[in-house]
């Protein structure tokens, strides 16, 4: 049965029973063309929404039904739900893409569970702890002002890795920015001001990088130059009124967050286990920091294998 135009279902995944019919709108994050038992092709699809995903499968005209869409692309699919080797899964009765711009993609696309708004009043009170006058104009240029505001704000911090739903990036950067302040009291010859402001805008760079369509993409320039250097011609934009060698200081950390290897300054010898190739010790410490978020994080969410 063909679904209309007007249609707009919206049966969320997490409210689905089985032996229910539903219709709604989904991404499909998976499309492959099987072969049944009797030799008859059919799909077998993964749907998510903003609730969780749902497998589910096409037997009728599997291949006409099959033109209609494609991996990637947000649709509106009708069916019923049943139990499949003890899962919920659905049989669809039909499928068929949506026009890009007919669809809001935070209707499928993974979220954060913190509220936005609680999360930039914490990057708000973070700002205040940058003293240094300098500094906290370039953290506030780059996080406070529209449109790159909003963008900081929407952004997830990878596609499939760690906080990779919509407020990632925000949501991670307030984790980053908390460690530095408990650090920086454990070890107060540490310079607060510059490792605050490198922790605010380390990833700032991924505010381009990312597409948003049913999936997260990535952006050509996020594909040719990757967030580091995004986020250092951002900062270097936005520090032109810093001293030299302030602005260097704060650029190096930027660069240097994934590691010495992943920045200049490789052949460096630095002071004290582990830091070579780090110019300062706040540029080792964003480095850990921000390792410690990001990997204690994948762990929570895809476990430690």
């Amino acid at each position: 049965m063909a679904i209309s135009a007007g249609e707009r279902g919206q049966a969320a995944i997490a409210e689905l029973r089985p032996g229910q019919r539903f219709e709604g709108r989904y991404a499909c994050v998976r499309k492959d063309r099987l072969t049944a038992r009797n030799g008859g092709a059919y799909l077998s699809l993964e749907l998510r929404d903003r609730t969780g995903t749902l497998a589910a499968r096409v037997f009728r005209e599997a291949d006409r039904a099959g033109l209609r869409f494609d991996r990637g692309d947000a649709v509106l699919a009708r069916g019923k739900l049943e139990r499949f080797r003890g899962e919920l899964a659905a049989e669809l009765d039909d499928v068929r893409r949506l026009e890009p711009g007919s669809f809001d993609p935070a209707e499928f696309l993974p979220a954060a569970y913190r509220s936005v708004e609680e999360l930039q009043g914490f990057l708000e009170h973070l700002c205040r702890e940058v003293h240094d006058p300098g500094l906290r104009g370039v953290v506030e240029r780059l996080l406070f002002a529209e449109p790159l505001a909003s963008d900081f704000l929407r952004a997830p911090c990878t596609r499939g890795g760690h906080h990779a739903y919509l407020g990632g990036l925000v949501e991670h950067t307030v984790s980053v920015g908390t460690l530095v302040g408990e650090l920086c009291q454990l070890h107060p010859r540490l310079d607060s001001d510059l490792l605050m402001a490198g922790a605010l805008v380390h990833d700032v760079g991924k505010t381009r990088e990312f597409t948003y369509e049913a999936e997260f993409g990535i952006t050509d320039e996020g594909r040719l130059l990757g967030h580091l250097a995004i986020g250092a011609q951002m900062v270097a934009g936005a520090a032109g009124g810093l001293p030299a060698e302030r602005r260097l200081a704060l650029l190096h950390c930027l660069l240097s967050h994934h590691g010495p290897e992943a920045g200049p300054g490789r052949a460096r010898q630095g002071a004290g286990s582990g830091a070579r190739g780090f110019a300062s010790a706040e540029a080792l410490a964003l480095y850990r920091l921000n390792a410690l978020d990001a990997s204690v994080k994948g762990a929570l969410e895809h476990g430690l294998g």
